[in-house]
């Protein structure tokens, strides 16, 4: 174990043979912890600026998903049902019954592959920016969506993402985001058995617009919240910690979300329909 400065440290586990990397914050007793789950082709270190920020409430982590970042690749592209097993394989290692989990983009199918897999191991939900289904489709129109994005994210989100991109590789990009563009996320979100709160930001081409999220959000469960960033793209957890991670503590907290003065973005709760 590596201690990282500010309360952190790096470690590794062992997931079928292979070494998993991690960071931890301090641990705050009686809370439970909060897991952080990257997207696709990229590490975990775009997540921190969040997690930081959220350390004072309970301990965070941020795995390197297998073949990810700093953990072992295991020749081959596991997909999204895959690396759903190998995260309940990372909870069971760290000794983690219970948590809540943050996911983002790809992180957030592979959040509620867990949660509907064993809900009585994930207590809630964040999705933040989740992508995958019917608007990300074709192949085609997803990548033309993934270059808009680029334009729009923090230009200091570069120089976390194209060396994790560059070992990734464009096979294993290709593969696994064509992947998540045929994934049902939609579906999934709308079927989630534990409260859920989904976070997106008016700038993100990924994402629906606001009125079909709206329009949908008629069959969704009672326990499923959305709240709105203005000015966000798509990697809100790198471009607006402090707007995001205000919203995930009053969330947590039962409180009403509102926005943060004092962080870049505009908040809102998306009203959603019944059926």
């Amino acid at each position: 174990m590596v201690d990282n400065g500010a309360g952190w440290t790096e470690s590794t586990v062992e997931v079928e043979g292979h070494d998993v990397f991690y960071r931890e914050s301090s641990d705050v007793p009686g809370a439970l912890p909060i897991v952080h789950v990257h997207g696709f082709g990229i590490s975990g270190a775009y997540l921190m600026p969040t997690a930081r920020m959220l350390a004072s409430r309970a301990v965070n982590l941020v795995p390197d998903l297998p073949g990810y970042g700093k953990s072992e690749s295991w020749g081959y592209t596991l997909g999204i049902p895959a690396l759903a097993v190998a995260l309940l394989h990372i909870l069971d290692e760290l000794g983690l019954d219970k948590v809540v989990l943050v996911g983002n983009s790809m992180g957030c199918p592979i959040s509620l592959e867990v949660a509907h897999a064993a809900p009585d191991r994930v207590d809630r939900i964040v999705l933040v920016s989740p992508a995958g289904g019917i608007h990300n489709q074709g192949l085609g129109r997803a990548v033309r969506q993934l270059a808009m994005d680029s334009a729009r994210e923090n230009r200091r989100m570069a120089r976390v993402a194209v060396p994790d991109y560059l070992r990734f590789g464009p096979v294993n990009t290709f593969h696994l985001f064509s992947e998540m563009t045929r994934f049902p996320s939609l579906e999934r979100l709308l079927k989630t058995p534990v409260p859920t709160l989904a976070v997106i930001g008016s700038k993100d081409p990924l994402m629906a617009p606001p009125a079909r999220v709206r329009e949908v959000s008629r069959l969704a469960a009672a326990h499923t919240t959305v709240a709105l960033i203005e000015g966000a793209a798509h990697a809100i957890n790198f471009s607006h910690p402090g707007e995001l991670s205000h919203v995930i503590s009053s969330w947590l907290d039962g409180r009403e979300i509102v926005d943060d003065p004092g962080s870049p973005g505009y908040t809102r709760v998306l009203q959603l329909p019944r059926s």
